[in-house]
């Protein structure tokens, strides 16, 4: 998939962990791993909004378009 969920990298700049981070987002820690590994097929806008307000970050930081 050209899109790459980038939440791992910006997990790492603020030292938390998934389960921190899943809680904080209101996500089970399953569905972050389904993030992380690139196996999400589709995100909402709500839970987009919730991960860059936990994360103090702009969509851009947390998703990456890569040419196949």
């Amino acid at each position: 998939m050209p899109i790459v969920v980038r939440i791992d990298v910006e997990l790492a700049r603020r030292k938390m962990g998934v389960a921190e981070f899943a809680d904080a987002v209101g996500l089970t820690p399953a569905n972050v791993a389904v993030l992380k590994n690139g196996r999400a097929k589709a995100i909402r806008f709500s839970t987009l909004d919730a991960i860059c307000r936990v994360l103090e970050c702009q969509p851009g930081d947390i998703l990456q378009w890569v040419d196949e």
